[in-house]
Parts: C-alpha cells; structure tokens; sequence
C-alpha cells in the first residue's frame, strides 16, 4: 500500500508538471492557437495577469502639496460643578479622573486644552487649504505642517457643517497644489488616499471606489452624496485627498464606519464636485448657504410601493412635516411621495437633501409628489437651513432617535416641576440597549448640554451626536429630578 500511494503521488506530480509546462508554452506564445487575423485565443488571453496600479509617480509628485492640520480648543468652560456633599470624598477624584481638571474639571476648575489632529491639501498656490470643518471646529488655534516640516499658523476663511467643509488660509506662496478631477469617477476604479492617521504624516493607502452616492444617516447632515470606497482610513486621515490614477483629486476623505474605532472596510469621501462648489463659495462668500424643505423621509419598499400604488420602489417617503416649514406652507402632508426636484428624479430618500441643500434659499423648487395614487406638481420657496438649526424645536415635533435614545421636547409642564431652562433641552423617552444606556443615560433625562453646546432640541442633540467622530467620548450635561451630572457618553 505505501508503494501504490508513493506512485499515485508521483503520477499527480508528472500530470501536474505537463500542465505546468503546456501553459509556460501558451504564455510564451509557442504553442498558442490563433485565429486568422492572429489574435490570441479568447481564453488564454483571459488567464494573462493584470499588472497591478503603480501609485508611486503620483506620491513624489503630490506628497508636497498634503499637509498636517493640528488644533487646539479649549475645554472645561461651563461643565460640571462637585456638589459640596462630594467634596473630599472619593467622588471628587472621580470628577477629576472623567473631566479633567481640579474641581471637576469642565467648569468645576481652570480651562485645559485638548489637541486633535487630521490632514488637508494645497488648493492654490498662495495657501488656501481644504479640510474636514469636523477637523477644526471650535478650534481656538489652527496649526498647518508642511511637507519641508515649516509649521505655520492658519486662519479660518469659512467652514460649513452641512457638507464638512472648510477653508483654510496660511501666508505662504509658490506652495505646491492639486488638481480637482476633470471625469466622473466609477464604481471599481482604483484610488489612493493621503493624509496622517493617528500623526503619521504622508501615509498612503490605496482601494476601489465601492459604491457611490451614500447617504449616511446624521453625517453631513445627509446634504453629501458620499463615495464609498475601501481604502483605509483612520483618525487623523480627515481631511486628506483621495486621488485617482491621473493623480487628480476626486474626494476629500471624510468618514468611517466603525464599531471599534478603527477601520474595518468601509470608508467615506465628499465628492470633488460637491466639495469644488462649496469651496468655491467659501472662498468668494466666506459662508455657504444651502436650501432647507422641512420634512422627514424615508425610503420606500417593495411593499410600501404596492400600497401606494407605485410600480417600482423608488421616490421619497415624507414622513414628518415640520410645522411651520417650507414644506407646511406649500401643503406638503406625511405620506406623499418625492419623485422629483425640479425634473431630477428621485431614486430613494437620501437623494433629496442634497439636491435641496444644493439650492439658494429663497429660491423655488418644482417637486413632483405622489399622493394617493395621483401625481401633483408643488413649488415649495425654500428657506434656510442655518436658520432653521438656529430654532428650538417646537414642542409639537415628533421623537429623534439618536444612539438607542428616543428624543422629544421638553414638555412645559417638565419645565414647571424641575429646575430647567425656559427653553431648549431633549427629553429622553425611551431608551435602548446602545451606548446611551452603558454610558449611565436614563429615561426621564434631560440633555443640557453635549461637550460646550447647549441643546436646544433633539433635532440638534441627534446632529451633535452625529457629529462626534466614532470612538470618541463626549462629556453631556442632563437634568436627572432636581440634580445636574455629567456623565461621559463614549461613541462606538
């Protein structure tokens, strides 16, 4: 038996090495069969490896341009205060360990400063710079690290929350730049992100882009049809470019999705031409002004479609109309149906903030809804959508989910019986198994604050919680009966 395996196996080595030998002839092109013309067989063609993409020629000619952003913001002003009955008790070490700070750290003693880190790029030759805004909001100084190691202050020329945009100013000139792209890109071709993660500076990573047009819920407020690609991105890679194989920038490397805090496969970027208008209005304007509706949507499924008499599952489901809104005055109503702006159809929900947010307030815009199996045409003047985050929400707006908390307004009657604020404020009522909860959130709460930002409603606790970076841990003040804490809220 062992000399009939021994031969069998030297049997499968022979046969093994013809074939070996027949395809080493085919790729030498020996014993290659050709069609009249001399073309290679379909099939051997095939089994010819693709060379990989070299992305080399496009590091040593635009590493120069992608630069180091650092920040400084000061942290502790307004934050919790240690009951006197703590005081010289173990709680008061707790208060310093969580907060920082003697006294209880935010508030309960001095300011201390918290540093960040994240990436840009050159966009003209006498300094102008393009960041994430996430990467330097609430800065109080901006630092810009070239690539010959020069550090040089910036200053802020605008910034806007709705697209995590912003423009930076440094005074420098003949400094290298980068192109923007000058051809849509396609799901599959191959790019390469620069930037600093975790402070490595002029890191490369190099993916496909996987899919385009992502609406992520709560980022950017959904006015950014986002790239998704998989390309490794880390904290600190905010703000870098993602450049195709021309070396063309066609996104600015915004987001993760993450459980842990670091990359696992799926990362985010602002399209070129999304970014390129903004930018651009920054830079003439100083600001960015985008068009607000004031409704919920969602999307649509199959079945949802057959009951509302669609033939295939597309459109925008409104499912709230604020009060008081654009869409309230044009007679908007919960379960129309958004199939078109302005003669742009609508695939799902997520198109439409940015289609809306892309338009002036104050302009009209034509939408094609659907109600109750009949097509209408509305023209709805839009309004501002800065002013509308300005406003505390009413007391009659429906829940906002946000981190397994449901959010509502505070009722009036609340305010009667507990010390709150005359206004502003997100009731938690109801919560789920999620980070709220392990973070010591209940119930009944209250959110005054979340880092230095007072709450004024849950629609804008939900943006601020959407705004924090995964993994990161923000500080929120809650009214819990008659007694004011801080409790350390950490985001997966």
């Amino acid at each position: 038996m062992p000399t009939l395996r021994t031969a069998s196996a030297w049997r499968g080595l022979l046969l093994g090495l013809a074939g070996l030998a027949t395809t080493a002839c085919a790729d030498s092109g020996s014993s290659t069969e050709t069609s009249g013309d001399n073309t290679p067989d379909t099939e051997t063609a095939a089994q010819q490896p693709r060379a990989l993409p070299d992305f080399t020629g496009i590091v040593e000619e635009h590493r120069e341009a992608v630069v180091n952003i650092s920040t400084t913001r000061q942290a502790g002003a307004g934050g919790p205060q240690i009951p006197e009955r703590f005081k010289g008790t173990p709680f008061e070490e707790f208060f310093e360990r969580f907060f920082g700070g003697p006294g209880g750290g935010p508030g309960g003693g001095p300011e201390r400063k918290v540093r960040s880190l994240g990436s840009g790029f050159i966009v003209s030759a006498d300094g102008h710079i393009v960041t994430n805004a996430h990467v330097i909001k609430d800065a109080s100084e901006v630092m810009v690290q070239l690539a010959d190691q020069r550090q040089l202050e910036a200053t802020v020329v605008g910034q806007d929350m709705a697209t995590d945009l912003a423009l930076l100013k440094v005074d420098a000139e003949g400094l290298p730049t980068v192109e923007w792209d000058s051809d849509p890109v396609q799901v599959g071709q191959h790019v390469l992100a620069m930037g600093s993660p975790f402070g490595f500076e002029h890191s490369v990573t190099s993916g496909i882009i996987s899919a385009e047009g992502r609406s992520i819920p709560g980022k950017a407020g959904g006015y950014v049809p986002f790239l998704q690609t998989d390309v490794a991105i880390n904290p600190g890679s905010s703000g870098g470019p993602l450049f195709n194989l021309d070396g063309e920038v066609v996104g600015v490397n915004a987001q993760i999705y993450s459980r842990s805090g670091g990359f696992m496969g799926l990362s985010f970027a602002i399209p070129s031409d999304v970014a390129r208008e903004v930018i651009q209005e920054i830079q003439e304007n100083g600001d960015v002004s985008h068009g607000y509706l004031g409704v919920g949507v969602q999307d649509i499924n199959r079945e949802l479609a057959d009951s509302m008499g669609l033939e295939s599952a597309r459109g925008g489901l409104i499912n709230r109309v604020r009060p008081d809104s654009p869409a309230d005055e044009a007679g908007l109503d919960s379960g129309d149906i958004i199939l078109a702006v302005n003669g742009e159809s609508v695939a799902e929900a997520g198109d439409i903030p940015p289609l809306i947010g892309a338009l002036d307030p104050g302009s009209e815009a034509e939408l094609t809804i659907l109600r109750i199996g009949e097509e209408l045409e509305k023209t709805v003047t839009l309004g501002s959508l800065r002013e509308a985050r300005s406003q505390p929400s009413s007391s009659g707006a429906e829940p906002t989910s946000a981190l397994g908390m449901l959010l509502a307004p505070v009722p009036e009657q609340l305010r009667q019986q507990r010390p709150l604020p005359e206004e502003g404020g997100a009731l938690i009522k109801g919560m789920q198994e999620g980070p709220a909860q392990e973070s010591g959130l209940r119930p009944g709460d209250v959110l005054l604050k979340l880092g230095n930002e007072t709450v004024r409603g849950p629609g804008m606790a939900a943006e601020l919680l959407a705004e924090v970076e995964s993994g990161s841990r923000i500080p929120v003040l809650v009214q819990r009966g008659r007694q004011t804490l801080y409790l350390p809220l950490l985001k997966p």
